[in-house]
């Protein structure tokens, strides 16, 4: 625990200077404590907001972007990188050579949330001495705890991998699910370690989404790897880079059915070559030059990632990507193709049942129009006609 001493904050003053932090910029964010009780067992989350001007109503005209750090206890490193981000939002600490006016511009077009510790209790077991646990407070896998294809076990199956007893048992999760509803992000982003890699759906099988949205998200991916982690991360789906499958596991969600158009989920550091006992040097770094590499470089990832979404938004392509990727397409046409497009995952069989759907309006307007001739025809014929017409009933 002496390298973590050093290096980082303990969960209850990392918290606390968050909560100083929005406490000294007001005018940028602002904090929320959430809590959720299942059975007994109480969890709770502090989620942070960021918005360049909060006098703004127009909200859904923003990109929304979802960012959760600390979501397995072992992984400390992740929750000083959303103190980092956080901080570099509120301009107490900088990017090198990155132009303030020009990052201002793109942050004027977002609204962030971040959820710095995602599983607090869990975390709280891991800085009394239990170095490996990634679960929460009761011994669940927050991770493995939502609803796509959960509860399926591989025959490598992990007890630290534990679902829990059914799919959003766990607090942590419904406060997750809760906020991915009401906030409906364009972009989430789920931060953890233990590897370098830039992963997009899908966990639980080995393939990723198919056409646009996979040409959008991986174009993204290859730029922050290529331009800002040195091509260190593995890119592609967690289910066919990772060597396992995953079940119920958090991005999966969010693409699948919160329909989140881009979902990732980054692991920020990893010493391969750490014992599988010391899980402290595996899933942190232990010395100052790494710990600041992971939190500068990862940084100025996510900073990108923000200016990448904003031209999306704006249908404006970046050099660097135009240069690169040919079919790469603005968000408006992204959201409202792709999206329409996710709606039902049998778009192509809709397309035939709309097809069928104008032949039988076409039908049914001449139908209508014949129909409309004959009764014409019929009621000529009767005022041609002078015989009486006698009732067969008596008075």
């Amino acid at each position: 625990m002496e390298n973590l001493m050093a290096l980082s904050f303990l969960t209850g003053a990392l918290l606390e200077e968050i909560e100083s932090l929005v406490h000294r910029h007001p005018d940028k964010l602002s904090i929320e404590k959430v809590s959720s009780k299942n059975k007994g067992y109480e969890a709770h989350m502090t989620v942070v907001t960021y918005r360049q001007k909060w006098k703004e109503s127009d909200d859904r005209t923003k990109l929304r972007i979802l960012l959760t750090f600390g979501q397995h206890a072992r992984e400390l490193i992740t929750t000083e990188l959303a103190l980092r981000l956080l901080s570099i939002l509120s301009e107490e600490q900088f990017l090198p050579n990155v132009d303030r006016s020009t990052l201002n511009r793109t942050l004027d077009r977002l609204i962030i949330k971040v959820v710095p510790v995602e599983n607090l209790n869990g975390r709280k077991r891991v800085e009394d001495g239990e170095l490996c646990e990634r679960r929460n407070g009761r011994g669940v896998d927050l991770n493995r705890n939502w609803s796509v294809d959960w509860g399926k076990k591989e025959k490598d199956y992990d007890p630290y991998e534990n679902p829990g007893p059914a799919p959003f048992s766990e607090p942590e999760s419904q406060i997750m699910r809760k906020l991915s509803v009401s906030f409906e992000p364009h972009i989430w982003v789920n931060v953890h370690s233990g590897m370098e890699a830039l992963f997009m759906p899908y966990d639980h099988k080995n393939t990723t989404p198919d056409g646009i949205p996979y040409q959008i998200m991986k174009s993204m991916l290859d730029e922050l790897n290529h331009f800002y982690l040195r091509d260190n991360c593995l890119v592609g789906s967690g289910g066919a880079s990772v060597g396992y499958l995953a079940h119920g596991t958090a991005t999966d969600y969010m693409y699948d059915i919160a329909r989140v158009p881009m979902a990732f989920t980054f692991e920020i550091y990893g010493d391969l070559k750490a014992s599988s006992k010391d899980c402290f040097r595996m899933f942190n770094p232990i010395d100052i030059t790494s710990f600041n590499r992971v939190l500068n470089d990862w940084s100025a990832a996510f900073f990108q990632m923000f200016s990448i979404g904003v031209q999306q938004m704006d249908g404006v392509q970046s050099k660097a990507i135009a240069s690169r990727f040919d079919n790469w397409v603005s968000i408006d046409d992204y959201l409202n193709g792709y999206l329409m497009h996710r709606k039902s995952r049998y778009a192509k069989k809709m397309e035939v049942l709309d097809l069928g759907l104008q032949e039988i309006r076409t039908y049914f307007r001449l139908f209508l129009l014949s129909s409309v001739l004959l009764l014409f025809m019929f009621c000529s014929r009767i005022s041609k006609s002078t015989r009486p017409i006698v009732s067969g009933m008596s008075l």
